[in-house]
């Protein structure tokens, strides 16, 4: 009989570096999935989210999405998505309806996909391949391991996302901010290290890796207490959880959608391309009732939420076709790549690429965030390393001082640490705050 995983320790309560006698159920009616929710909201890495960016860097409107408005857009969408893939799971499986219980699901996706951006440096996708480039340069990577030169070269801000739950946030306490294994399991996209064998890099859940090689074994105990299904080869790699694929969806969801939308409202797309795009998924009674509205951008918020709501629906008839796959990890696609309408929702996307991740003002700023990151990273790390060798100069001293205390001694650290003491510091700074901070490096005065 082929192996699969079961719901029962899918959901998982258990809290990541606190002892099983430790994990005492919350009070009703606050579930503890509900509790993950809440401390990641509370974190001081989710609130600098707000200004961190999405498509637009540093906006002078304020009417275009942060990472923060993403993620709690992204986690809006996952939550109807887990509370519909419950009702699959219990139409599937009457026997663990009373472990699948749709709210409680709803609340544990929504709790991953707050959290799924979490560890994105500054200035977006742009700021991780500004770390690989500086990185790929670097001398210090002679002396790494493979995997610790590759965690470096291929920088994640999904492995730092995990890095930043589990380590960054309450440094000291055993698995950082104790989140339930099962919101950790669902947020993870891509369960894998970064040096694998070539077939475990297959599929939607191996094209990135998800850990660093400093938090293994903690990634270990997750997949463990989960029971995830290895993948075969010899690098560490697990099959998803199958509440990932929602996660994956609700971000696809909302990144394809509302950064249309946002095109039309920073002025890098007109109404009639962000109208042609809904219209596959519009019916009449729709069309009647945007004429109602006196406003374009009313139209396109209405528009937007018709839309979602039917490739939502679209996305759970997927899941519930395969639903045996998912659960013995031989399903590995995007739930929307297989939706009846894949290709007009796809069509968002190609719009997007063609005019509006390549707008002028974007490259522009994602150009500066380059130089930013890079400027950063020789800094601090050059700071750390004078600081390891006994020799820290006074800007060497100013710099060690902004970082904080919980990075430890340099001295005591391997480079590899140093490294990630550095990448730690950069990733986790906001938009502003990266800009400001090189800008008094270099020592260019401010506007």
């Amino acid at each position: 009989m082929t192996e699969r995983m079961d719901w029962r320790r899918l959901l998982s309560t258990r809290r990541l570096g606190k002892p099983l006698e430790g994990n005492t159920p919350s009070p009703q009616p606050r579930t503890e999935f509900a509790r993950d929710y809440d401390r990641i909201v509370f974190s001081s890495a989710f609130r600098r989210l707000q200004d961190k960016t999405q498509v637009f860097p540093l906006a002078k409107s304020d009417y275009v999405r942060t990472r923060l408005t993403h993620s709690l857009e992204v986690a809006s969408v996952g939550r109807s998505l887990g509370m519909l893939a419950a009702e699959v799971v219990q139409q599937q499986e009457p026997e663990v309806g009373g472990v699948v219980i749709p709210q409680d699901v709803g609340t544990l996706v929504a709790a991953a996909c707050l959290a799924h951006d979490i560890g994105n440096p500054p200035f977006g996708h742009a700021g991780e391949d500004a770390i690989r480039e500086w990185f790929s340069g670097w001398e210090g990577l002679a002396g790494l391991r493979e995997a610790e030169r590759a965690d470096l070269l291929r920088f994640e801000g999904n492995a730092q996302g995990f890095r930043t739950l589990c380590v960054l946030q309450n440094p000291g306490q055993p698995g950082g901010m104790q989140l339930t294994c099962a919101m950790l399991g669902a947020m993870a996209k891509y369960p894998r290290a970064s040096v694998v064998a070539p077939r475990q890099k297959t599929g939607a859940g191996g094209r990135k890796f998800g850990f660093f090689q400093s938090e293994a074994g903690l990634f270990a105990q997750v997949a463990e207490t989960l029971g995830l299904l290895p993948r075969c080869g010899e690098g560490q790699a697990w099959c998803r959880h199958p509440l990932a694929f929602l996660v994956e969806a609700a971000d696809d969801i909302c990144y394809h959608v509302i950064d249309i939308e946002d095109g039309f409202k920073a002025g890098v797309l007109d109404f009639a391309q962000l109208s042609n795009l809904h219209q596959p998924f519009i019916e009449p009674r729709h069309l009647q009732r945007a004429r109602q509205f006196r406003e374009d951008s009313q139209r396109a918020a209405y528009y937007r939420s018709v839309t979602i709501d039917r490739v939502i629906r679209q996305v759970i008839e997927v899941f519930r076709k395969h639903y045996a796959t998912l659960l013995d990890g031989s399903f590995d696609s995007s739930l929307l790549e297989l939706i009846d309408q894949a290709g007009d929702f796809a069509a968002f996307k190609d719009l997007a690429l063609d005019k509006v991740y390549y707008a002028r003002p974007v490259v522009e700023i994602k150009v500066c965030g380059f130089e930013v990151i890079a400027g950063l990273l020789t800094a601090i790390l050059g700071a750390i390393e004078e600081t390891a060798q006994g020799v820290p100069g006074s800007r060497s001293r100013t710099l060690l001082h902004l970082m904080p205390a919980s990075a430890g001694d340099p001295a005591d650290l391997s480079p590899y640490q140093r490294a990630l003491v550095a990448t730690d510091f950069v990733a986790g700074m906001t938009d502003s705050y990266a800009v400001e901070l090189y800008q008094r490096i270099r020592g260019i005065s401010l506007p």
